[in-house]
């Protein structure tokens, strides 16, 4: 047995020379092949080559030896470099071998993140067509929306919002906080909702004005925000700009309110400005034949501005769906979310005396305090007090029992919308009212609270409550619930 042992060493020696000898070959032949295209067979110049977007001299890395996860001193592999070059042929070419879409790389980034991160729009939206998970978070967190408001990616918004919709606002209270208009921009015309609030009670206009923010603050003012809003301490934007030494910014958003600032609009005129409001979001660029509908449906585009009706007592086209959460009826009503509003006036029922009624309201830079009877119009307004009155009743969000409370009826001369204005509870225009599509057809609708409706799927439908992101519906066949959520004008 020693003796066979001893005859196969020297064998099994030349094998494992002609082994050694064979790699040595393949690296210098890939050093020369690399060579002849100006590469060296270095970690360093793999990496040059995946931000060059040379798939063909990578092959050569390979043969020479690279391994395809090597990472770089930051810990990014070839893919990650790739991505934030822009580089699609060589990231291609990563993925045709088998590497992860979403490898790991510095800070807990995957390549999306990277491309991100650098601006590069086409190679976010390729990563996505590849299956790139834009809901992954890196190691502080950041999902690759976040990183896009962070770095002030406005371009990028559109890409990124309709794959993460559950962020929506948070990315909009974050790009308030930094300043970001172009991007504040881009988030409310995805579904955004200036009325979204922190736990404090603090609106994405609020943390803009504390911030000093100026450019942001009038956009957000521009695009619909409520400058007299109040968060759980009683501040308004304008009080937290103050406080926080931003004195310009403060002044301007304690500017005399305008009659437009005071105005009760019916039905159809509100209609009218959230379906303009739509309109002119909607992106010229958009596919041929209208936007698309919740579950690929296309709806017709309304480039006329035709004024919305209620869908008190409609019947939806045949097709459509929507998301929702919960149980689910057999079919979606083919409902999608546009636009929401719930527009607060500047004033503030303070009581009641007789005939007459104590308000506050903004005036000359600060907050002033007038008197005004029945029959007489509200300072700066075209509100006409109607009647004064003092009466029983439950407060909205309130358990317990009815409360005596102050109620002010006024009526907008101009327009005869009447409205009711109660001591305690912040003074609205209008109850809160969604612009609705009809998947199908593509007809819009307003949504209020309490309104019933037929499906696309046949079923009568309840609009439970509409909030600023989102549209609560009952199925009242099946008692199932269900949420539409906001899909702003570009949807």
């Amino acid at each position: 047995m020693k003796a066979n042992l001893l005859r196969l060493s020297p064998i099994l020696a030349l094998a494992a020379v002609a082994a050694l000898t064979g790699c040595g070959d393949k690296e210098k032949s890939s050093k020369r092949d690399l060579a002849d295209v100006g590469y060296q067979l270095t970690e360093a110049d793999w990496f040059r080559a995946a931000a060059g977007d040379d798939p063909a001299a990578m092959d050569k890395f390979l043969k020479g030896g690279i391994g395809i996860g090597t990472k770089n001193a930051e810990g990014n592999t070839a893919l990650h470099v790739a991505a934030a070059a822009g580089a699609q042929k060589a990231a291609k070419f990563l993925l045709d071998r088998k590497m992860a879409v979403d490898e790991r790389g510095a800070g807990g980034r995957t390549p999306l993140m990277e491309a991100v991160r650098a601006g590069q729009r086409d190679m976010v939206r390729w990563l996505l067509r590849q299956g790139a998970d834009p809901k992954l978070k890196d190691a502080e967190g950041y999902k690759p929306l976040m990183l896009a408001v962070k770095e002030g990616r406005a371009e990028m918004i559109g890409d990124l919002a309709a794959n993460d919709r559950d962020d929506l606002d948070g990315a909009l209270l974050a790009a308030a906080l930094l300043g970001k208009a172009p991007v504040i921009d881009e988030l409310t015309k995805y579904g955004a909702s200036i009325y979204a609030s922190m736990d404090d009670g603090r609106t994405a206009l609020m943390v803009a004005a504390e911030n000093g923010h100026t450019e942001a603050a009038k956009l957000l003012v521009d695009i619909g925000a409520n400058r007299f809003s109040k968060d759980t301490e009683g501040r308004t934007a304008a009080e937290l700009a103050a406080s926080a030494g931003h004195a310009d910014l403060a002044k301007m958003l304690l500017s005399e309110p305008t009659q437009q600032d005071f105005a009760l609009r019916s039905e159809e005129q509100i209609g009218k400005e959230m379906t303009t409001f739509v309109d002119q979001a909607d992106p010229e660029d958009a596919p041929a034949g209208g936007s698309t509908g919740a579950g690929g449906a296309t709806a017709p585009r309304h480039r006329d501005h035709d004024v919305a009706t209620t869908l008190e007592g409609k019947s939806l086209g045949t097709s459509g769906s929507a998301e929702g959460t919960g149980p689910k009826p057999s079919s979606p009503p083919g409902l999608v979310m546009r636009h929401f509003r719930q527009r607060e006036l500047p004033i503030e029922v303070r009581h009641v005396e007789g005939n007459s009624a104590r308000l506050q309201m903004p005036a000359g830079g600060s907050v002033r305090e007038v008197k005004v009877a029945e029959g007489e119009t509200i300072p700066g307004s075209r509100l006409k007090v109607i009647r004064v009155q003092r009466r029983y009743q439950n407060l909205k969000d309130s358990a317990g029992p009815a409360a005596e409370a102050s109620i002010v009826e006024v009526e907008d001369s101009s327009t005869g919308v009447r409205r009711n204005l109660i001591a305690g509870t912040p003074s609205s225009a209008h109850d809160p009212v969604a612009l609705v599509e009809d998947a199908a057809t593509g007809k819009r609708y307003l949504a209020s609270p309490g309104q019933h409706f037929t499906g696309a799927d046949g079923n009568r439908y309840t609009v439970a409550d509409v909030r600023p992101n989102q549209i609560v519906i009952e199925n009242k066949e099946t008692g199932a619930v269900q949420t539409l959520p906001l899909r702003g004008p570009r949807g």
